[in-house]
């Protein structure tokens, strides 16, 4: 059986490119969570007024890779000190959040951003919202698996 998971870590295509290539990741898709506007457009999602945030939603199998291990590859793919930012993207849309879909999550991500707080490699106060997963509305096809689809793509250059 497996279960779902929910990370906003700035753009979605490079938090969905490195969850993909995970033993246990089932699936992944990118979309929009935490806003007001039901099935935004990236357009919408990108003039900041939605309120959503670019997510990567993983399907996992716990038998296999644990919901803690995903936590670890959140904050290593991301700058969660930056506050609705990443690089050169700017906006609400690129912010850091956690969506939990159960309790057990919710106290593992708590306990997960304590004990990131506290270590060596951390540069600044961050910035991670940890929220209650609410409607998850899939981005448009060509946003899908980006990366594997797009040979013009180079980290750092987006």
């Amino acid at each position: 059986m497996t279960e779902k998971a929910t990370f906003a870590a700035g753009c979605f295509w490079k938090p969905e490119h490195v969850y993909r290539q995970l033993e246990g990741v089932e699936c992944t898709s990118v979309g929009y969570m935490g806003g007001i506007t039901k099935n935004p457009t990236y357009e919408q999602v990108c003039t900041g007024r939605t309120g959503h945030a670019e997510v990567v939603q993983i399907e996992f199998d716990p038998n296999i890779i644990s919901y803690e291990k995903l936590l670890d590859v959140f904050w290593e793919c991301h700058d969660a000190t930056q506050l609705n930012r990443q690089g050169p993207d700017i906006g609400t849309q690129y912010r850091s959040a956690i969506f939990t879909h159960n309790n057990r999550q919710e106290e593992l991500a708590l306990h997960s951003i304590k004990q990131y707080e506290i270590s060596e490699g951390m540069k600044g106060l961050i910035k991670t919202e940890i929220c209650i997963a609410g409607d998850y509305w899939e981005a448009e096809e060509y946003h899908q698996q980006y990366i594997e689809k797009s040979s013009s793509f180079r980290y750092g250059v987006r």
